[in-house]
């Protein structure tokens, strides 16, 4: 259903669009955010950790864009392409129609991957539909988050190019720019039925540029681009309930998944606030493990087992580095140092800083994530999958380090940036990884201690009962000695710890819900709890975990009751933020993510297998 969506003239628009106003695009290397007024204002390059050429998300008057629309008040519809991440944009005037269709080309399969290509292209067409629109241009890039000193130089009927340090950006269009006093280049052209303009927006780093043509060979390579997405989409094996929802998630983690590699980012964006004004702005443009085992699960149930080979080969190759110690996360080649810093002249979006680019996460201790990425390597072997020798002995050396540490105090999965503490989905996920490892030596996949791993894995089981959970609450509590829930602790079903239906796993639904619930979404755990100034919003995939507990536990009904609330929360296009704002659903946090898709895709599948709707065989 399409959101229409009026906006008057001038350039800018003033003030800045909200978080799930945008669309993204990508090439499965880095991703593009365009609002519904037809602006790019998002994009890092060569991939999704990146420098970004336009950051307007975070700065609207510093951080650069790339804008096409009409110059009279507008309504404008969308849609993505026949299943793809092909986007349409129809501006609707008094005066008349026009179409913009977006895309980064796709070319593997095509005859077009021989030819010579740009490294990265953000391929924009203007086609005229009805009556007469009077569009504007403008092209304002700001290389490396508006830091770099650049110039842009004319290139006769080449067009415009761009150079800062190595990097070389080449705007290649048949309409005529020109210079801007307020910087950038820019022109008007009113569109009319059966014309047709191309703009290609190349880019090149220490090589020599290509330049991509325009005119049929920008079509095909659109259409080509629309063939590969399409052929992904349509490879989806799911036929249960809520289908089309389904493949919008699956559709926007491959958007994300870099395709040199195989890894899976958690959002393409950085410093979105979790709460407007807020210091809780994080950069999100790299690789968790703790996301491992979902993602896993959702490619391979899904059909999709080249994606999830190579999202496991990732996971057990990048963190060779680091072996056998796992760190929080990685960017897309497996590089650990990530420090946090600050950029001080980005004002934020809508006010709230500070921007951050990397993540001091990295430095955390986190034994959750050593259960994600064993639980992930089982989850590929009951599907079908099989282990070579050097990743059997990566998770043997994973199962060691967790016999090890698991009786150390961590972060936590919610990486609170306090004093550590024993958190009791920490201590669930270590003993995940030894049950894990168990079954995984028993189907001959590895070869460990299964005296000493049972034992251990005894010992955190008797712990966890002992320390975690309060008689007085009736449930499993967040830490050991506390009394405040954790909504991640619906995923002990989930892990096999306790049926869904079990006491205690009813007890702790009932004190999430008591405690967390805002109107049928979830917060992640007491925000004042984590020590940190302000507010949060309800967390994406924690409130979709709650679909999957209640619909493992057989409460059907209410599980449904809850997934279609969430569905409403996603934007016209089906793509979903980290979270929402609890009373008004406002999006909130780094957009698109991952983390909310993958959740959805896994409480669609607990629906199904609990009657509702059926999962095709294949």
């Amino acid at each position: 259903m399409m959101n229409p969506a009026t906006h008057r003239p001038g350039f800018p628009p003033c003030g800045y669009p909200p978080i799930g106003d945008y669309a993204a695009i990508g090439d499965c290397r880095t991703v593009a955010l365009i609002s519904r007024s037809g602006s790019i204002d998002w994009l890092c390059l060569p991939h999704f950790s990146g420098p970004a050429l336009f950051a307007a998300l975070l700065d609207r008057r510093r951080g650069g864009s790339f804008a096409i629309r009409p110059l009279e008040p507008f309504d404008s519809q969308r849609h993505y392409r026949q299943d793809s991440n092909v986007l349409e944009t129809e501006f609707i005037t008094a005066r008349g129609r026009v179409r913009v269709t977006d895309c980064m080309p796709v070319l593997a399969g095509s005859p077009l991957e021989r030819t010579l290509q740009p490294q990265r292209e953000v391929l924009r067409v203007i086609e005229g539909l009805e009556g007469q629109v009077e569009l504007e241009v403008r092209y304002d890039p700001r290389p490396d988050f508006a830091r770099g000193r650049y110039r842009l130089r004319r290139r006769g009927s080449l067009g415009w190019a761009c150079q800062y340090r190595d990097q070389f950006y080449l705007l290649h269009t048949d309409l005529p720019l020109e210079g801007l006093e307020e910087g950038g280049v820019g022109a008007t052209r009113t569109v009319v039925p059966g014309q047709r303009h191309h703009l290609s927006l190349g880019y090149t780093c220490r090589d020599v540029a290509a330049i991509a043509p325009l005119g049929t060979e920008a079509d095909t390579r659109l259409e080509a681009t629309l063939a590969w997405w399409r052929d992904w989409g349509v490879a989806c094996r799911y036929q249960g309930p809520y289908r089309e929802a389904v493949v919008r998630s699956a559709l926007t983690l491959k958007l994300m998944t870099y395709s040199l590699s195989g890894a899976v980012v958690a959002a393409p964006t950085t410093s979105l606030p979790e709460w407007i004004g807020g210091g809780r702005n994080w950069d999100y443009r790299y690789c968790w493990l703790r996301d491992a085992a979902l993602i896993l699960e959702a490619f391979m149930e899904l059909g999709y087992r080249h994606e999830a080979a190579a999202f496991l080969d990732w996971l057990l190759h990048a963190t060779r580095l680091t072996w056998p110690r796992l760190k929080v996360l990685y960017d897309v080649y497996g590089e650990v140092h990530l420090p946090e810093q600050e950029l001080g002249h980005l004002e934020g979006y809508r006010h709230s800083r500070p921007v951050r680019l990397g993540n001091d996460a990295r430095e955390q201790l986190q034994l959750d994530v050593y259960g994600a990425v064993i639980h992930a390597a089982l989850g590929f072997i009951r599907l079908g999958g099989r282990l070579g020798r050097a990743e059997a002995r990566v998770l043997e050396g994973f199962g060691r380090t967790v016999r090890r540490c698991w009786r150390e105090p961590d972060e936590g999965i919610w990486e609170i940036r306090g004093a550590r503490r024993h958190h009791t989905y920490s201590k669930l996920m270590c003993w995940a990884a030894l049950e894990c490892l168990l079954k995984l030596d028993q189907a001959g996949q590895v070869g460990i201690d299964r005296a000493g791993y049972q034992r251990d894995r005894d010992a955190i089981r008797a712990t966890i009962e002992e320390e975690a959970f309060h008689p007085g609450l009736n449930g499993y509590v967040g830490h050991f000695g506390g009394e405040t829930a954790d909504a991640a602790l619906l995923l002990m079903s989930r892990c096999g710890y306790l049926p869904a239906d079990h006491p205690r796993m009813v007890g702790t639904w009932e004190l999430i819900r008591r405690t967390l619930d805002r109107d049928g979404l979830l917060l992640r755990y007491p925000p004042e709890s984590d020590g940190l100034a302000g507010d949060e919003g309800a967390f994406g995939i924690v409130s979709f975990w709650a679909v999957d507990y209640l619909a493992r536990a057989g409460r059907v009904t209410e599980a449904r009751q809850r997934f279609e609330k969430l569905l409403t929360l996603g934007n016209d296009l089906g793509l979903y933020p980290e979270e929402w704002h609890p009373q008004t659903g406002q999006a909130l946090g780094n957009f698109p993510q991952a983390f909310t898709h993958v959740g959805l895709i896994s409480a669609a599948l607990s629906l199904c297998r609990a009657g509702v709707g059926h999962l095709e065989d294949g």
